[in-house]
């Protein structure tokens, strides 16, 4: 139960699902509540088949979520010391290899989304903040309640996720802790080329075009 809520959890983070609009005047709450509408909508008679074809599943996820999410500033922030003493290329690698990663990675919790197992609740934060906490509760098939928490931050005033926290765990601590690990023991450039090979196409022996990233977008 509790593997499946993680990863229903954290595939919730594509929930922040709306158009590129201006979404600044908007509270972080107004922003979730309408991306949940927008998540079941893209789920709805389709969860089977996106379960057996992934590269539409990536897609959907990707087309929603990446307008939504800063990129730079979560890998940023899972680098830590690391991002300062890499390199412009190894920066830009390290974004599309972490993002794409993470995108695949938690595809199946966003299949696992149910509309109606999520409450949002009263917004409490200062939205002249730079950066806020949006809360919600979302409940398992056994009718406990798990508190799970969105980070967003203001760029050029849209709200974009960067964090999701779940039972007060977050994921930027848990990515920096374990890719600080790996990095001590390997390096940079290995950890760069390993999210690279997670995120190639699940089938690449289709035509060319399936060797390119199709992920992450332009």
């Amino acid at each position: 139960m509790r593997q499946a809520f993680l990863g229903l959890a954290a595939g919730a983070a594509a929930m922040l699902l709306l158009p590129a609009a201006n979404v600044r005047a908007e509270t972080p709450n107004d922003v979730i509540e309408s991306a949940i509408a927008e998540l079941a909508t893209a789920l709805d008679g389709k969860r089977e088949a996106l379960a057996d074809d992934r590269d539409s599943l990536y897609e959907i996820i990707n087309d929603i979520l990446l307008p939504r999410f800063d990129r730079q500033y979560a890998a940023r922030l899972v680098l830590a010391r690391h991002w300062r003493n890499a390199d412009d290329e190894q920066r830009k690698r390290f974004i599309d290899a972490f993002y794409n990663s993470m995108l695949k990675r938690y595809a199946d919790g966003v299949l696992e989304f149910q509309e109606d197992r999520v409450e949002v609740l009263t917004f409490r934060g200062d939205l002249t903040k730079s950066r806020v906490l949006a809360k919600t509760i979302v409940r398992l098939n056994d009718g406990s309640k798990v508190p799970v928490d969105y980070g967003f931050v203001n760029r050029n005033d849209s709200w974009k996720l960067f964090d999701v926290t779940v039972e007060g765990v977050s994921f930027i601590r848990n990515f920096r802790a374990e890719l600080d690990s790996e990095i001590r023991e390997t390096s940079l450039s290995a950890v760069i080329e390993r999210l690279e090979s997670e995120a190639l196409p699940d089938d690449d022996s289709d035509d060319e075009g399936a060797a390119e990233d199709t992920v992450a977008g332009e």
